[in-house]
């Protein structure tokens, strides 16, 4: 019987550092984009030669704005949830699931890169809630 596999080779955590790092570049020039358009540092400054009673278009800025800062703060905790996974590939402790111990499967992985449960865990997780 064939030894049950503890970890991923370095070869193949070489691969998944690949995928994270090519994650991050696009997740961070997002978040730069998120927070230009937040803070309006592209902007021309012509906000005070706009009408001033147009509470709808107001209205519409308030949502925009709310909707661009949840997807900032997303796309941050998305950003952090990868820099913690290339902690655990210099630990190699990647692909690891913190409840069953088990390797979570490679195609897991290659679409939720910052994933730490296994999708049995993480439905049995969901289950308890």
């Amino acid at each position: 019987m064939e030894e049950e596999k503890k970890r991923y080779s370095d070869e193949e955590l070489e691969e998944f550092r690949q995928i994270i790092l090519d994650k991050l570049a696009v997740n961070r020039r997002d978040y730069e984009a998120y927070m230009d358009q937040l803070t309006r540092r592209n902007d021309n400054g012509a906000d005070d030669t706009a009408p001033t009673y147009h509470q709808l278009e107001e209205g519409s800025e308030a949502l925009s704005k709310e909707t661009l800062m949840n997807m900032a703060v997303r796309t941050q905790k998305f950003i952090k949830g990868l820099e913690q996974a290339l902690v655990r590939i210099d630990n190699k402790t990647y692909g690891i699931c913190r409840e069953t111990g088990k390797l979570i499967p490679k195609e897991r992985l290659r679409l939720v890169p910052h994933a730490t449960l296994s999708v049995e865990a993480k439905n049995a997780r969901d289950k308890r809630k």
